[in-house]
């Protein structure tokens, strides 16, 4: 395990700041409050929260299609999210990614040749067009490199760069 740095995000304490919208037009931040305000809005069952869902529903849907991004309101995603260019994301429901990432435009997080799916650990940068894929654990403070294809894990701290990947 990694120490934790102050020049650094933290990989276990979530910094919802990053994902706040600075400005209206902040596509990949916009569909990560959808995210939030329909799985808050799932932990209520009042009036209100039902209405706030459904419109959550409605919201994602079109910043989706504004995104290119495919990230179901299910995923378990933590806190501190970065997603600068969300087009071409896609991540499947049952990935789980930890506090403070970034992931860039045109990733993949999905299924492969086993069972399973990937866990990515506390602020790991995952590089643009990488596709991590099958039942693989991310370590904290990990690095992929664009276009890196991502099939066995990364230990914390490590680099992960080529197809297939390999640890640098």
């Amino acid at each position: 395990m990694t120490e934790e740095r102050a020049d650094r995000p933290s990989a276990t304490i979530p910094d919802p700041i990053r994902e706040k919208p600075r400005r209206y037009w902040d596509p990949g931040r916009r569909l990560l409050c959808t995210i939030r305000v329909y799985q808050e809005c799932g932990k209520h069952h009042d009036p209100i929260s039902w209405c706030r869902r459904h419109i959550a529903v409605v919201a994602h849907r079109m910043w989706s299609i504004v995104t290119g991004a495919d990230i179901p309101l299910n995923t378990e995603i933590a806190g501190g999210l970065l997603i600068p260019h969300p087009n071409g994301v896609v991540i499947h429901p049952g990935v789980t990614i930890g506090p403070n990432c970034l992931i860039f435009q045109q990733v993949t997080l999905g299924a492969g040749a086993g069972e399973g799916m990937p866990k990515i650990g506390g602020h790991v940068d995952i590089g643009a067009g990488a596709k991590i894929l099958g039942p693989v654990m991310i370590g904290d403070h990990a690095k992929i490199g664009a276009n890196a294809v991502v099939l066995q894990d990364v230990p914390a701290g490590a680099t992960a760069v080529g197809i297939p990947a390999r640890i640098i």
